[in-house]
């Protein structure tokens, strides 16, 4: 029988997050205090995250057990399906067996609940009120916003001006969940003005919404700080996905020569890779791994690996990673989760330490990919899930052309649904692909902190 999709019960869900700090050969550099230049504690991150949070941020145990409570939020959408793409294969006439997760079956549409969930979880143990966050494309605001919900907490939303007028029903979504949404930069915070004062039309970028966030939550003891990607403990929420596809490739009798996956911080990369790649480390299953990127936003094929800010108004630590530096404002493309100019340090060091790939793709072959395979497989991905198609249909072309039949896996991290102005644009012909000039680039790496 040619099975289409594989599906787990709710009973064979991972019931532990997988932390590959564990199996890493040397652990990445520790993120620095800027003022001290010293390793922070976690007295320096109090502030922003409760102690729980923090703890996982830190932690080196392999695996750490999953909430009950966050568990059952879970059942309402996970596992998630698995799909072989029997008709893009076909469509592609290549030899290679293309499976994807998919994960735009969750009330948000995105991957992005399985750290929200946990994060307000978390929270709500602490007696935390309110919740500040930043958002690209309207994915992570849309689960923060299901997640205080659920957990009866205030959530407050600063998203990159750009997304706020390109993604209007994203907005709505949010409000409709009970967020307060405001376009960053803002004259809300002083982070926000500061950046108005030099730059009136500012379309914005993911680091001021960052530092419009951490601003709020440091100066208010009821606000916490909740971040959708980027940090160790966000990665790790998000490793159910790979756990689960490990299981259902069981169920199909496979397992993954290449995986790729779409990255701007790094958490839908890390949620489906990271299992993977930690079975590698431990020297039971190979596996070669591939990161796509936007080539408007190009932090790990161009970017510097080096400490840097995570936001523009430098509020937040300093962390080691793949970096275009934070002054970077990135063009106005419709992937806005992939607009960061940071990646995750964890995602940095596997590629410092060669146990993953990166390539950039332009912004129409990333729609084109998106389209080829809304035609073949019935789903229309959200813009940035179209950059992991794209590289999954570019490793599938390259069986064919080498007459090989490998197994390709990627994460379809979410659906298309509330970007149909972007696929109109892209119809219509009005999208333009964007290499960012290497003399910008070297403008804003040449304001990097220095560390000795």
């Amino acid at each position: 029988m040619d099975t289409i999709k594989y599906v787990l019960s709710e009973d064979q869900m991972p019931t532990r997050w997988y932390n590959i700090a564990a199996d890493l050969p040397a652990p990445p550099p520790p993120p620095l205090h800027p003022g001290t230049g010293q390793p922070i504690g976690p007295d320096d991150l109090a502030p922003l995250f409760p102690m729980e949070l923090i703890k996982q941020e830190v932690s080196t145990e392999r695996t750490i057990d999953i909430p009950e409570e966050v568990q059952s939020v879970y059942r309402q959408w996970r596992p998630t399906p698995l799909y072989r793409a029997r008709r893009l294969e076909q469509a592609l006439d290549t030899p290679a067996k293309i499976y994807y997760k998919y994960e735009g079956v969750s009330p948000a549409g995105s991957h992005k609940p399985n750290t929200a969930i946990p994060q307000a979880y978390y929270n709500k143990q602490e007696g935390v009120k309110r919740l500040a966050t930043e958002t690209g494309a309207g994915q992570w605001g849309s689960s923060l916003a299901l997640a205080g919900a659920l957990f009866g907490i205030e959530v407050v939303v600063y998203m990159v001006k750009v997304s706020y007028g390109q993604k209007p029903y994203r907005r709505a979504l949010m409000e409709t969940f009970g967020a307060k949404v405001i376009a960053s930069p803002s004259d809300s915070t002083n982070a926000g003005r500061q950046i108005l004062a030099e730059h009136p039309n500012s379309t914005g970028s993911l680091g001021i919404a960052i530092s419009e966030a951490v601003e709020v939550a440091a100066t208010d003891p009821n606000t916490k700080y909740a971040l959708g990607s980027v940090l160790n403990h966000v990665l790790l929420h998000q490793t159910v996905i790979g756990q689960e596809a490990i299981a259902q490739l069981e169920m199909a009798g496979d397992y993954p020569d290449i995986i790729v996956g779409c990255t701007g911080g790094g958490s839908n990369f890390s949620g489906i890779a990271f299992p993977f790649i930690g079975a590698k480390l431990r020297g039971e299953r190979d596996v070669r791994v591939v990161a796509v990127e936007p080539a408007a936003c190009p932090s790990l094929t161009k970017g510097r690996y080096a400490y840097d800010f995570g936001d523009t108004g430098h509020l937040t630590p300093l962390v080691k990673m793949h970096t275009l530096g934070s002054t970077f404002i990135p063009p106005g493309i419709h992937a806005g989760g992939l607009r960061y100019h940071g990646m995750a340090p964890l995602v940095s060091h596997l590629l410092d330490i060669g146990q993953i790939e990166a390539s950039a793709v332009q912004q129409l072959d990333a729609f084109a990919a998106g389209v080829q395979f809304a035609r073949a497989e019935g789903i229309l991905p959200a813009p940035e899930a179209n950059h992991a198609v794209a590289g999954a249909i570019a490793e599938a072309l390259r069986c064919k052309e080498a007459g090989e039949s490998k197994t390709i896996l990627f994460n379809l991290c979410g659906h298309g649904h509330f970007d149909m102005s972007a696929y109109m644009d892209y119809m219509a012909g009005k999208l333009e692909n964007f290499e960012y000039p290497e003399e910008e680039i070297a403008m804003a790496l040449a304001g990097l902190p220095s560390v000795g």
